[in-house]
């Protein structure tokens, strides 16, 4: 199948090139390493009221400005690290969502001491299996379900900041929770069979 023949999802700006590579790379796949679970929540906990694709542009300022995504660096960044990252242009200068990230860091590691990773932790909330979606159009998505409200109030009860129920979801679609690709998209069969029903 050519480039031009595939069919993607509706949301997707296939004038970018870097859009096309994350959608057809990453986005949707299921997901279970705790740096990249780490790296998915702070991106998306610094989209919020922001386009995901302005994060992704930042996505290489994101990873300079926290250690590669370190989880444990990041939980001792202290006010002076703060600070500097004010400054940094390679992120979205917003001071609660810095702070938010290193107090998300913190509550990150306390997730894997008691269940032994996070991907353990999160992956429950879907039954540790994929949730197959039939969307058909672009109005089919929802913007949060019952497993992102649990997901989110869980996360908040301990301590989580920046993410409520519909970045949770937007979390649980990016690291495949949920297979979100429409049933056109070419990517939806494709994880299906990489990783089973």
């Amino acid at each position: 199948m050519s480039e031009q023949k595939k069919c993607r999802c509706p949301w997707l700006d296939t004038t970018k090139p870097d859009y096309v590579i994350y959608h057809d790379e990453e986005w949707g796949v299921p997901l279970y390493d705790d740096t990249k679970l780490f790296e998915f929540i702070t991106l998306e906990s610094a989209q919020a009221g922001l386009s995901w694709y302005t994060i992704l542009k930042k996505r290489e300022g994101y990873k300079k400005a926290f250690a590669n995504f370190d989880v444990h660096k990041v939980a001792k960044y202290t006010a002076q690290d703060i600070e500097r990252l004010m400054l940094d242009e390679g992120i979205v200068r917003n001071r609660l969502k810095i702070a938010a990230t290193v107090n998300n860091a913190k509550r990150f590691i306390e997730i894997q001491k008691e269940f032994g990773s996070f991907s353990n932790y999160q992956w429950q909330f879907v039954d540790n299996k994929p949730i197959i979606s039939n969307l058909n159009s672009i109005d089919d998505y929802p913007a949060i379900t019952e497993a992102s409200t649990a997901f989110a109030k869980d996360l908040k009860k301990r301590g989580f900041k920046f993410l409520g129920p519909t970045t949770v979801y937007a979390h649980m679609q990016a690291c495949g929770m949920v297979n979100e690709h429409s049933n056109d998209c070419f990517r939806k069969e494709e994880i299906i069979k990489a990783f089973g029903e």
